[in-house]
């Protein structure tokens, strides 16, 4: 009974942090990004199905994006665009997974809109107004930062399917 309390909360987190996101989108975005890290190594111990998980990690996934376009439209962010575009991308990764299961496909179609929102999030708390003439000195960095990150990322998680958490003990281990 207890597991499936703890199961049915990180559920209901995973669905009500996207709706945070449009109000308070440095808060919320980080939020997500924490849950969405650690979420699977709390659920699936727990006694969720990995299949189940996929399903709704993936839907959750699709909200969150949600939440994000939204704060981008409601706050009026320069990039609004841009997120759009990157959500309209990861849309057609999370359709053909949900119809193929197949999740190489995020690979080719890569999540660059979570770590954009949140680097322009973390802009908009710290620098305000200064938000848009700040990205522009730095967008080079900041596409080069988001497209090299996430590549790597899309790659472990859904091309190698290394677990991030093995993966980084065992480099641990080779260093010390």
């Amino acid at each position: 009974m207890l597991n499936l309390c703890l199961i049915s909360l990180i559920v209901f987190l995973k669905f009500a942090i996207p709706v945070a996101i449009v109000f308070f989108p440095f808060i919320g975005g980080w939020a997500n990004f924490i849950l969405d890290t650690i979420d699977g190594d709390f659920l699936i111990p727990l006694g969720l199905e990995d299949s189940t998980y996929q399903l709704i990690d993936k839907l959750a996934d699709w909200a969150t994006y949600g939440g994000m376009i939204l704060a981008a439209w409601r706050f009026k962010w320069q990039i609004k665009k841009w997120l759009y575009g990157l959500f309209a991308l990861r849309s057609v990764g999370q359709l053909a997974f949900l119809l193929f299961r197949d999740e190489r496909l995020f690979f080719y179609f890569p999540n660059f809109l979570e770590p954009l929102f949140l680097i322009y999030a973390t802009m908009v708390f710290f620098k305000k107004t200064e938000t848009p003439a700040f990205y522009l000195k730095h967008k080079w960095a900041i596409w080069i930062f988001v497209i090299v990150y996430k590549m790597q990322d899309e790659y472990i998680t859904h091309l190698a399917n290394i677990d991030r958490t093995e993966l980084i003990k065992r480099l641990w281990d080779k260093i010390f």
